[in-house]
Formats: structure tokens, C-alpha cells, sequence
């Protein structure tokens, strides 16, 4: 997971470049309109893709597979800080993606480092006009085979001079065509005028907090529909709407580390978020947080027992476990590969299970960001036991086969205009060792006495991490937590310390859980990889661990604002607001 818990707005998806001399005649003749309770937009699909199949696959070098998607919907972002606007976004986007694989399955220019060569997007007419969007694939469809074709004879050329590679799987496996049309595109559900003036009065909380340099508090809502045709004769549309309420804020400590907090709520209809009183306890809480961290100590280097929280060991387990189970990462030989061959092995503790489960909407009482019904190449979500009772069991697959997993298991995902891997959906941690929550930290406590060490660690809450899982670099993780605590054995109050992360390596760090709790806990967020960012979940109970390294964060040496902000005479005195006779009262006060 590449980033913190944020909400992606399509990216490189609203950005498009055309280039490439036509290679396919264009229409002839107009084509008549489809009736108005047809899809327009997938039957055009459906019709220039059979038309440019049918020729593409009589070339020197033959398209044998080629496939169109797109997402059309409506995205709209408010943003407000300190009371005042700060964002007002809202527009009405289309956009496609046209595959073209050019050779055979067995061998094709996605090989290898060409898997780019096999895609090109661009933006669609707004409107249902046939002969527009007709005319839009066509040219989309010319530069994906001036893409895909010399790509082609590369891969030809690199292949019959290099060294023999280890696994021959194809580079396409062959799947049952797909149909399920569900052509709705939901309405975005949210008064952006009304939300306007809440996000105001929300940002506005943060002006009593001198403490918080910087913060933002912004809502990020997308209503699309996802359509996709292929040559093969899939059919889908499926439509989605995702609702996003985010609080972010910024400190700076005396020595220059910047402390960051983020607050997210995601749901499916406005409804569901939060109200206002929960954004304002939320406000306080990170304000109080973020005043505590300016004042803790920074950690040292230390290697011991230590506690992650639920949501801490969801995205520990994301980036030290997951990455590392995504089917192309086994066959690419510049990647470490740490688990390819260990299919039937015991690869942690025998009380772990893990499953990838996107068909599920939510679970522990929270709804999970990585849920979706097919994936970007058109294929089925499916629920896969990756880890059963401690032993690897399976990889989390795309349609590019590996050695011994030919088939799609639904997880080939990608951000719009990238070609699809397997990656993760919503990844779920159970254990069969639990405790309660509340025995944790005894338990720790004890661990930390065995092991002779003068504290352990509570990992209380994390911000995001990444992975290094190529054979080139060392095979290590680091996650960003943002609220650690020491915890002593000889009862003194624990006491909170900044500027550290979790670091290791995977094979290690795995085998050092004890006993988890028994309850689950969701990490929402955005993960970025090689085929862009996705939305992602992650769900585990809080663990205990018998070690856990953690290093000093690099940090900023700028020095902290010289002046209080506007409003206030000292740090210590609160700011205050014009009432409308004058007089004055505390910000906040009166609503």
C-alpha cells in the first residue's frame, strides 16, 4: 500500500494523449441508432470491436484477442479549510481502454516487461452519439495495434537471444466469456450545496487548534458505470458509487518532523457518513493527538516484543504478505519471488489463515473499499484461500498464467489506462489463537519481563507503508505508524513517542506472532503498484508479536511557524470570532 487512506480520483484516467497513424479503414456508413432502452454505449462497443476483430486478426503479425472498456459516470470533490472553501469540483467524464494482444496466448507483446504495449485509452464523446463513439474506438483500436505489433516482434527477437526462462507458462489463459448487464449509473446522491456549507463549518473546527498547521477536510463522491466487451464474447456492465469523507491535519515538532493524522469514512450513500458531531469528535481527537506528538520523545531503534492494534496488523499484513502473493510477482524473474516455491509449505504460524474475499461489501461493521463484482478484465470476483492454517495455499491471479495456476481467480485489477495484474481486493487475517483485547496487553507485558527488554511497543494506529519486492533490492517492508506507544513492565504509565517504523522482512517477521485478539478490525485505503492505484481493504484482530524492529523516520529540519496563527496572541489563547452584535465568543460557540 503506497499510500495513506485516501480516495483516488481516477488519476491518469482524466488524462489522455492521441498519437499513431490509423491502420483500420474508418466507417463507411453511418450505423443506425439503438432503441432507448438498449445500452448504447456497450452495443457501439460490442459492434466496432467484432468489426476490427474480424480484420485485425487477418494482419501480419494477427490480433488474436482484443478487448474495450470504460467507465462512464460523474465525479464531484468538495474541499474546505479553517471555514472556507477550498475545492468545488464536479465533472461528467467518459473514458476507454482498448487491449490488443497481438501473436497467441503462448506468446503474445504483453511478455515480459512489454505488458504496456497491450493497452491504450482515451476519452469518449459525453453523449450516446453512435457514430461518435464508433469513431473514437476505431481510432483507439489503430493505436493499439501500432502499439501491440512491433512490441510483438520484440518480444519474437528478445526471446530466441536470451536465456531460457524458468517458468513457460503462456502469457494469456483462456476464460469462459462473461455476460451480466446491469447498465445503471446511479445519480452522485450528495446536495453538493448543503455539503458545501458543512465541510465549512467542520474545517472550521480546526481553528481553536493552534497546534494543527494544516488541515483539510474534503469529500470525494464518484458514480460510474463500468462496461466491458471482448472478443471472446464477454459482456458487462456493472455499474458502482463510492462516498468518501476524509479529515487530514498536519503539525510540526521542534526539531522539524512533521505528524500527520487522517480520519476516513467511506459508505455507499451520504447517508451513511458520519454526522457532524462525529466529524467535530473526530477534529478533537486528531487536535489532541497531534499536541501530544509535538511534545513526545522520538523513538530509538529497538528490536522486541511489541502489540499492533487490528488496524495496524491489517496493513502490516497488506504489505508484508499480500504484495508478495500476487500472481505476476511469481513469474517475473526480476522479482524476489519469496513465496513462488512454497506452494504447500508452512509460511507462518498454524493458527493464520488468509483469504482475498472482493465479494464481500463489509464486514465488522464497516463497509470495505476493496469490493467489486468483476474484475478489470472482465472476469468474476472470487473469494481465494491464500493461506489456510499457516500453509500457502494459493496466488492471487489475473488472466497472465504462472506454473501451476493457469485460470483468472477474479483479480486482475487496475487502475483505468494500465493493464490489469493480480492484485489485491479485500484481504482478510483469522486466527484460531485468540485472547480478548484486554489480555493483550498483559500478555505483552509478560513478554516483555521473559525477554529481559525495558519495554515493548503498541502499535496504535498507522498512516499507510510499502514493499521493496524486487530481487534487485532488499526483500524488506517498512510501515508508517503515527501513534506508538512505549509500554513498561514495571508499571509505569506508558508514554507516547514519534518518528518510527516497522521495518524487516517477510519470512522473519511472519513467524513472530504469538496470539492475535478476537476481534476484526477494516484498514481502508488507496494501494499503488505496477497497474496503478486501486481502491484496497484490509481486515485482521490486534497481535501479539515476540519481535518487531523498528528504525528512526526521516524527517524535515524546518523549524515551526515564528508567528502564532491569526487570531491568537500566544499559543495558549483561544481564538475567537465577531457574533453578530459585536461581541465576542469563543469559535465554535453559539451553534
Amino acid at each position: 500500500m503506497k499510500k495513506p487512506a485516501r480516495f483516488a480520483l481516477l488519476g491518469a484516467f482524466l488524462a489522455a494523449t492521441l498519437t499513431a497513424a490509423p491502420a483500420l479503414p474508418p466507417r463507411a456508413t453511418a450505423r443506425a441508432r439503438t432503441d432507448a432502452g438498449e445500452d448504447r454505449l456497450l452495443d457501439t462497443m460490442q459492434t466496432e470491436l467484432k468489426r476490427a476483430a474480424a480484420q485485425l486478426s487477418k494482419s501480419d503479425p494477427p490480433a488474436y484477442f482484443l478487448s474495450y472498456s470504460t467507465y462512464d459516470g460523474d465525479v464531484a470533490t468538495l474541499s474546505a479549510s479553517y471555514g472556507s472553501l477550498q475545492t468545488s469540483f464536479q465533472m461528467r467524464f467518459r473514458r476507454a481502454g482498448v487491449i490488443v494482444r497481438v501473436g497467441s496466448p503462448e506468446l503474445d507483446n504483453t511478455h515480459g516487461q512489454n505488458r504496456r504495449s497491450g493497452i491504450v485509452s482515451g476519452a469518449l464523446p459525453l453523449e450516446d452519439d453512435v457514430d461518435a463513439l464508433a469513431r473514437s474506438f476505431w481510432w483507439l483500436t489503430n493505436r493499439g495495434y501500432r502499439s501491440s505489433a512491433p512490441a510483438f516482434l520484440r518480444v519474437k527477437t528478445d526471446t530466441a537471444v536470451r536465456s531460457e526462462e524458468e517458468d513457460k507458462s503462456p502469457d494469456f489463459s483462456a476464460e469462459p466469456p462473461q455476460v451480466h448487464v446491469d447498465s445503471r449509473v446511479p445519480p452522485l446522491g450528495v446536495d453538493l450545496g448543503a455539503w458545501t456549507e458543512q465541510l465549512r463549518r467542520d474545517s472550521a473546527w480546526f481553528r481553536q487548534y493552534p497546534e494543527v498547521y494544516d488541515s483539510v477536510i474534503s469529500l470525494q463522491a464518484q458514480s460510474s458505470g463500468f462496461r466491458f466487451t471482448s472478443s471472446e464474447g464477454s459482456r458487462i456492465a456493472e455499474p458502482s458509487h463510492l462516498l468518501r469523507l476524509v479529515v487530514e491535519a498536519m503539525t510540526r515538532a521542534d526539531d522539524g518532523m512533521e505528524l500527520i493524522r487522517v480520519e476516513t469514512w467511506q459508505a455507499p450513500q451520504a447517508s451513511d457518513l458520519p454526522s457532524e458531531a462525529v466529524v467535530h469528535s473526530s477534529v478533537d481527537k486528531i487536535a489532541a493527538d497531534l499536541k501530544a506528538l509535538r511534545a513526545a520523545p522520538v523513538a530509538e531503534p529497538f528490536a522486541g516484543p511489541a502489540l499492533l492494534s487490528g488496524r495496524a496488523a491489517a496493513v502490516f499484513f497488506h504489505e508484508v504478505l499480500g504484495h508478495r502473493l500476487e500472481g505476476h510477482r511469481q513469474r517475473d524473474e526480476e522479482e524476489g519471488q519469496t513465496f513462488t516455491k512454497k506452494v504447500g509449505q508452512q509460511v507462518m504460524p498454524t493458527f493464520l489463515s488468509v483469504v482475498d474475499d472482493p465479494t464481500l461489501s463489509s464486514m465488522a461493521g464497516e463497509k470495505l473499499s476493496g469490493s467489486y463484482a468483476f474484475d478489470d478484465e472482465g472476469q468474476p470476483a472470487e473469494r481465494v484461500e491464500l493461506i489456510q492454517d499457516g500453509v500457502l495455499k494459493n496466488f492471487l491471479m489475473s488472466r497472465m498464467p504462472i506454473k501451476g495456476f493457469g485460470k483468472s481467480n477474479g483479480h486482475g485489477r487496475a487502475q483505468p489506462g494500465l493493464m490489469a495484474t493480480g492484485r489485491q481486493g479485500n484481504l482478510i487475517v483469522t486466527s484460531t489463537n485468540t485472547i480478548s483485547e484486554s489480555e493483550l496487553r498483559q500478555r505483552l507485558i509478560d513478554e516483555v519481563k521473559k525477554q529481559g527488554k525495558p519495554y515493548g511497543l503498541y502499535f496504535e494506529d498507522v498512516q499507510g507503508g510499502f514493499t521493496l519486492t524486487q530481487r534487485g533490492m532488499p526483500q524488506a517492508f517498512q510501515v508508517l505508524p503515527v501513534i506508538v506507544w512505549r509500554v513498561y513492565a514495571d508499571g509505569r504509565p506508558d508514554e507516547l513517542v514519534r518518528g518510527v517504523d516497522i521495518v524487516g522482512t517477510p519470512l522473519a517477521a511472519l513467524n513472530r506472532i504469538l496470539v492475535t485478539g478476537d476481534k476484526m478490525h477494516v484498514f481502508n485505503g488507496i494501494c499503488g503498484a505496477e497497474s496503478g492505484s486501486v481502491p484496497v481493504s484490509a481486515v485482521a484482530p490486534a497481535m501479539l508479536f515476540s519481535e518487531i524492529e523498528v528504525q528512526k523516520r526521516e524527517h524535515s529540519h524546518e523549524r515551526p511557524p515564528l508567528l502564532p496563527p491569526p487570531g491568537y496572541q500566544g499559543t495558549g489563547s483561544a481564538p475567537v470570532k465577531q457574533t453578530a452584535a459585536g461581541a465576542s465568543a469563543p469559535l465554535g460557540g453559539g451553534r
